[in-house]
C-alpha cells in the first residue's frame, strides 16, 4: 500500500505530541483527521499550519472524548468521509496531580474516560475495518508512567497502565491480520504547557529555569533534556511503515533513559 494512499485519524492533535504527529503525516502524504474538543474557529491557526503545503487532505473532528459514543462515532465519521482508516493514533489524555484522598472523583472519572476508554472506543470502531483490509497500524501514546509510577498521579498511572495492557492485548487479538498496535511510552515532553511550568516553578522555587529542569521536573530523566515532540512524531512514522511489521504489542520507551533505572 502506498503512503499516499494512507488515512490518519490522531487524537488530540490541535498541539504537542499529537499536533507534531498529525504535521508528520501530513508531510508524508497522508490523508489526516484532526481531533479536538475546541469548536474548529478555535483552531483555525493550526489548521492552516497543517494544510500549508499538504498534498493530502486535512479535516477537523471536534469530538469530547470524554465521551465514549462521541469517540466511537469519531472514528466512523472519519471513515465515512475518508473512506478507510489506516492509522489511529490515541494521543489524547489528560492529568491530574493531587494525593489520592484529595483526588475528586469527577477528576478520576474524566481522565481515565479520555486517556484510557476512548482508546478502547476508536480502537473498537477502526479494528474491523483494518483487519478486512490486512494493513492497519494502532499506535497509543502512553508514558513512561504507563510502565512507572511517581506519587499524586494516581489517575494518570493507572490510566496509562491501563493503556498498554489495552495495547498488548489488541496486538495479539490481530496478530495474524497485518495490523500492528504499539503504544509509545515517552518520558517529559518539551511542549508550550511544560515551558509555562518551568517558569511557574522557578518563580516558587525562587531559582533559575534551567535549575527548576535539571534537579525539578527531569530529575527522574537521566539525560536531563527534554524529549521533543518531532522525536515521538518520528518513531510514529517508522510504526506505520511495512518495515515494521514486526513490531506489534510493544510499549516502546522514548525517555532518556528514565525506565533504565
Amino acid at each position: 500500500m502506498s503512503d499516499a494512499k494512507r488515512t490518519a485519524l490522531v487524537t488530540g492533535s490541535t498541539s504537542g505530541i499529537g499536533l507534531a504527529i498529525a504535521g508528520k503525516f501530513v508531510a508524508m502524504g497522508y490523508d489526516v483527521a484532526v481531533n479536538s474538543f475546541e469548536p474548529e474557529a478555535d483552531v483555525a491557526g493550526v489548521m492552516q499550519q497543517l494544510r500549508a503545503g499538504a498534498t493530502g487532505r486535512v479535516a477537523y473532528y471536534q469530538a469530547d472524548l470524554a465521551d465514549g459514543e462521541a469517540s466511537h462515532a469519531l472514528v466512523k465519521r472519519v471513515i465515512a468521509d475518508f473512506g478507510s482508516l489506516e492509522v489511529l493514533v490515541n494521543n489524547a489524555g489528560i492529568q491530574k496531580v493531587a494525593p489520592i484522598e484529595a483526588l475528586p472523583p469527577s477528576d478520576w472519572d474524566r481522565i481515565v474516560a479520555v486517556s484510557l476508554d476512548s482508546a478502547f472506543h476508536t480502537i473498537r470502531g477502526a479494528i474491523e475495518g483494518m483487519a478486512q483490509a490486512g494493513w492497519g497500524r494502532i499506535i497509543n501514546i502512553a508514558s513512561a508512567h504507563g510502565l512507572r509510577a511517581s506519587p499524586y498521579k494516581s489517575a494518570y498511572v493507572a490510566t496509562k497502565h491501563g493503556v498498554v495492557g489495552l495495547t498488548k492485548t489488541v496486538a495479539l487479538e490481530v496478530a495474524e491480520r497485518g495490523v500492528t498496535v504499539n503504544a509509545i511510552c515517552p518520558g517529559y515532553v518539551w511542549t508550550p504547557l511544560v515551558a509555562q511550568q518551568v517558569k511557574d516553578q522557578a518563580a516558587v522555587h525562587n531559582c533559575s529555569e534551567d535549575e527548576v529542569i535539571r534537579q525539578v521536573i527531569l530529575a527522574p530523566q537521566p539525560t536531563r533534556q527534554f524529549v521533543q515532540p518531532e522525536e515521538i512524531a518520528e518513531l510514529a512514522a517508522y510504526l506505520c511503515s511495512d518495515w515494521a511489521r514486526s513490531i506489534t504489542g510493544s510499549a516502546i520507551s522514548i525517555d532518556g533513559g528514565w525506565t533504565a533505572k
